[in-house]
C-alpha cells in the first residue's frame, strides 16, 4: 500500500467526482443484507443496486457479511466501505467508486450482530453469493446434507448458527410477521429453488411448523448473474491508486459487460433494478441454462486444458487457435442445440459475444481461479449437457474432453511438471483417488456418485468418450488433443 497517498474515504468524494455518476446521491439506509461479500457481488449486484437507487430512489444500502475471514472488512472499514471498480476492455480502463455498501460484518467474530442485521425491520432482502458449496446440499438428492459438519453443528445449537441455512432459518424465525425475500445470486441451476429446499429441510428438522411456514410464506426468486470478475492483484491496487490519487486497499477488476436476470417475486419490495438494466422475468430458466452451459461450461473446459498446457490466463488461452477452435465447436455443435430459449435469443450471436469476452486481454483472469470447486461446478456446467445429448442420441466427445481435462488436473501436475493446486470441497477424497495413479483414475472418479449420477456414469457411450479423451490428453497433450477434437 502506498503510504504517501491518502486513503479513500467518504470525505474525499467531492475531489473524486470524475469517478462517480453525475447524479445527486443520498446516503441510503440498509435494506439488503448480503451473505458472501466477494469481488463478484461488489462488481455485480452492488453496482446494479447503486444504479437502481440513482435511477429510482429508495433505501437499499447493503450490509455485507463475510462468512469466513475478516480481510474485506479490514480493508474497507477504514475507507467507510467505499471501493473502486476497475472496468477494463479493449477501450482501456474506467474507474468507478462504489457507495452502496454501508457496513461489513464478519460472521465468525460477531454472529449475533449478523442475525440482528438480518432481523432489522428495514431489511427487505437477504441475498447470497456463497458459491455452490455454501448451500450444504446433498449432491445425490439436491436436499440438505444432514451429514455436513456445519449442519450437524447448527442443528445442535440453532440459536448460534454457522451455516447459510442456519443463519437464514434463525433470522426468518424472528421475522415471521414480516419475512424478507431470500435472493440467491450463485451460479447454480434453479438457484432460488435449490436454496429454498435446503432452507426448508433445515427448518423442518428443527420444527416442522416452521418449515411449512417458510415453504409457504418466504419468496426465493431465482436469478442468472453474469460478469467476469477476476481476483484482485497488487497491480490492480496500483492502478486504482494512480487513477484516484488515493489508496484503495481492495479495488475490484471487471469487464464492462454485465447481465442480471431476476425472477420478479419480491413481496416485501425491491430496488428498481430494471432501471439499472436488469431483466425482470417470470422464469429465469432459459437464461440460466444458456449461461451455465455456454459460458461456464466452456470456461471450465478451457481452463483445465489450459492449465495442463501451462497457460495461466483466459485471454492467453483463447488466443491459442487450438483452444479457441475447440470452444467454437463445443458451443456451436454440442451446447447451443441443447438450449430451450426464447425466439429472440440468438445462440450464435451469444457464442460470438462470449468468445469476445473471454479474449479480453485487459482482465488477465487466472485459469486457476476458475478451476476451483470443480466437483461442484461440473454437474450443472457440463454433465447436464452431456446427459441431454445422450438422451437425444448424439455424441459427447467434446463435452467429455472438458471432464477428462479436469480428471487430468486432479493428478496435480501440468505437462511441464508444474504443480497444480486443487481447491475443492472434495479435495481430500479426490486427491486420494488421484494418488493411486493415472491408470484407472477415470473409473475411480466416475464411481463418485456425488459428482456423477449413475445414469450418466454407467452409460457406456459417456464412459468410452471420457476414457478416450483422458488417454488422448495423456498421450498427445492438451493442445494437440484440442486441435483434433475441434475437427471431429
Amino acid at each position: 500500500m502506498n503510504a504517501a497517498l491518502p486513503r479513500l474515504n467518504r470525505q474525499r468524494l467531492p475531489q473524486l467526482s470524475d469517478h462517480l455518476p453525475a447524479i445527486p446521491w443520498k446516503e441510503p439506509r440498509i435494506g439488503i443484507v448480503h451473505l458472501g461479500l466477494g469481488n463478484f457481488h461488489r462488481a455485480h449486484q452492488a453496482m446494479y443496486t447503486e444504479d437502481a437507487m440513482l435511477a429510482g430512489g429508495g433505501d437499499w444500502g447493503i450490509c455485507g457479511v463475510s462468512l469466513r475471514r475478516p480481510d474485506t472488512r479490514d480493508a474497507l472499514a477504514p475507507q467507510d466501505y467505499l471501493y473502486s471498480v476497475l472496468v477494463r476492455d479493449t477501450n482501456g480502463q474506467r474507474v468507478r467508486i462504489a457507495r452502496a455498501l454501508r457496513r461489513i460484518l464478519v460472521a465468525p467474530e460477531e454472529p449475533q450482530a449478523v442475525l440482528d442485521a438480518m432481523c432489522d425491520e428495514h431489511v427487505k432482502i437477504v441475498s447470497l453469493t456463497v458459491t455452490e458449496k455454501g448451500y450444504c446440499q446433498d449432491p445425490k438428492t439436491g436436499g440438505l446434507d444432514f451429514e455436513h459438519p456445519l449442519i450437524v453443528r447448527d442443528l445442535k445449537d440453532p440459536d448460534h448458527p454457522q451455516s447459510v441455512p442456519g443463519y437464514l432459518v434463525a433470522a426468518l424465525k424472528r421475522r415471521r410477521q414480516h419475512p424478507f425475500t431470500v435472493l440467491s445470486c450463485d451460479n447454480l441451476s434453479h438457484n432460488g429453488a435449490a436454496l429454498r429446499r435446503v432452507t426448508v429441510d433445515y427448518a423442518t428438522a428443527l420444527d416442522p411448523a416452521l418449515g411449512r411456514w417458510i415453504e409457504d410464506a418466504v419468496a426465493f426468486p431465482s436469478t442468472m448473474v453474469d460478469r467476469i470478475v477476476p481476483a484482485t492483484t497488487d497491480a490492480d491496487r496500483d492502478a486504482a491508486a494512480r487513477a484516484l490519487g488515493c489508496v484503495d486497499a481492495w479495488p475490484v477488476p471487471s469487464e464492462s459487460y454485465r447481465q442480471w436476470v431476476i425472477e420478479d417475486r419480491f413481496p416485501a419490495g425491491r430496488p428498481a433494478w430494471e432501471q439499472a438494466g436488469a431483466l425482470m422475468v417470470d422464469d429465469v430458466t432459459p437464461y440460466e441454462a444458456a449461461k451455465l452451459r455456454m459460458l461456464n461450461g466452456s470456461h471450465s473446459t478451457l481452463v483445465y486444458l489450459s492449465l495442463l498446457a501451462d497457460i495461466e490466463t483466459v485471454d492467453q488461452a483463447v488466443a491459442n487457435p487450438d483452444l479457441r477452435g475447440l470452444l467454437h465447436r463445443l458451443m456451436t455443435d454440442d451446447i447451443a442445440p441443447t438450449l430451450t430459449v426464447p425466439a429472440s435469443f440468438d445462440r450464435l450471436s451469444y457464442r460470438d459475444q462470449l468468445l469476445q469476452r473471454l479474449a479480453n486481454p485487459a482482465l488477465k483472469h487466472r485459469c486457476i481461479q476458475i478451476a476451483m470447486d470443480g466437483s461442484q461446478k461440473l454437474p450443472p456446467r457440463l454433465l447436464g449437457t452431456a446427459a441431454d445429448r445422450l438422451r437425444a442420441g448424439y455424441g459427447v466427445d467434446r463435452l467429455a474432453l472438458g471432464v477428462a481435462g479436469w480428471m487430468r488436473f486432479l493428478l496435480g501436475r501440468s505437462e511441464s511438471g508444474a504443480a497444480l493446486e486443487l481447491s475443492d470441497p472434495m479435495a481430500a477424497r479426490l486427491s486420494a483417488l488421484a494418488a493411486q495413479g493415472a491408470d484407472g483414475l477415470v473409473e475411480r472418479v466416475l464411481a463418485v456418485r456425488e459428482i456423477f449420477p449413475a445414469a450418466l456414469a454407467e452409460d457406456p457411450r459417456f464412459s468410452a468418450s471420457l476414457k478416450n479423451a483422458y488417454d488422448a490428453l495423456g498421450r498427445d497433450g492438451a493442445l494437440a488433443t484440442a486441435r483434433r477434437y475441434a475437427s471431429l
